[in-house]
């Protein structure tokens, strides 16, 4: 099986600068690859839902991966975001990309279909469908919030099964504490725990490596990467009631907004975004300049 305990740990999704004109700010961006690396991050998460790839352009796309890889040289594994609501187009996307993909990542995050609502069948069948034409490891991304359908363990279970050699887990950010310890359970009992289950919410991490979760993809860990570090390799419960107040925060007008507004504050990018998603409102950035002095020190 090509399971990795590589990318257990914490995998910060990172975001991605733009300068004031709203091109990629990539200076900034090496110096948050550094400050990852630095800080203790088990693997990096490219064009995720943070980095904002649903507003770049292809050509966009494949400049910043490349430039991180680049940046990176070989120091974390990174994983790839590479999902669609089109199966077709996301499998052709991958075929066209084979030794790209194999030179520089270890594996990809695909979200669930968006917006088209499939079945849990539909899920099989595109999952299965991406799993058989990528080149590498398939990490499945459950999150309903955004995407309007839940992927059941019993699916992801099936999904592993079917492709054993090409599915490496499941980013879970249900928010379903119950669900997520049945995937777990499952996991455990019918791949031998191969299947890597791993936190989408930073809120969550403690509780679902306590629970027997490899891991957590994260948010907060951009501004936080040392301290993420702790609570998910510690399960360290005490320590993410700390970042509590933080946590919601970030997510009080949205992601990446809330990130970017902390980064920004930490004096390391441009408060830029894409529309249609924009900066927080003055009394969130206010709200987060003040939870900041109040938060430990890393």
């Amino acid at each position: 099986m090509m399971k990795t305990h590589k990318l257990c740990g914490l995998g910060t999704a990172l975001v991605t600068p733009f300068n004031a004109k709203g091109d990629v700010d990539y200076e900034s961006l090496a110096v948050l690859v550094e400050r990852q690396i630095k800080g203790g991050a088990d693997y990096l998460v490219v064009l995720g839902t943070t980095g904002e790839a649903v507003t770049m352009t292809a050509d966009e796309r494949v400049s910043v991966a490349t430039f991180i890889a680049k940046q990176n040289a070989g120091r974390l594994p990174l994983v790839l975001g590479a999902g669609g609501n089109c199966t077709a187009s996301v499998v052709e996307q991958l075929r066209r990309r084979k030794e790209w993909l194999q030179t520089h990542f270890a594996a990809i995050l695909s979200v669930c279909p968006y917006y088209n609502k499939p079945s849990q069948e539909g899920l099989y069948r595109h999952f299965s469908a991406i799993a058989e034409t990528s080149p590498v490891p398939l990490i499945l991304y459950n999150v309903p919030g955004r995407t309007g359908v839940n992927m059941l363990p019993d699916t992801a279970i099936r999904i592993c099964k079917a492709s054993p050699d090409n599915v490496a887990g499941v980013k879970e950010a249900s928010g379903d504490m119950e669900q997520i310890g049945r995937l777990i359970d499952l996991s455990k009992a019918q791949t031998d725990g191969n299947l890597l289950v791993i936190s989408g919410d930073d809120g969550l991490a403690a509780d679902v490596m306590a629970r027997g979760g490899s891991g957590l993809i994260s948010v907060a860990s951009n501004a936080y990467p040392a301290a993420f570090r702790r609570i998910v390799h510690e399960a360290d419960k005490d320590l993410q009631s700390k970042y509590e107040a933080f946590i919601k925060l970030l997510f009080k007008e949205g992601n990446p907004s809330g990130i970017k507004t902390v980064l920004h504050q930490m004096g390391l990018i441009h408060n830029s975004l894409r529309l249609p998603l924009v900066p927080n409102s003055q009394e969130v950035q206010e709200a987060i300049q003040t939870c900041l002095t109040q938060l430990p020190n890393e």
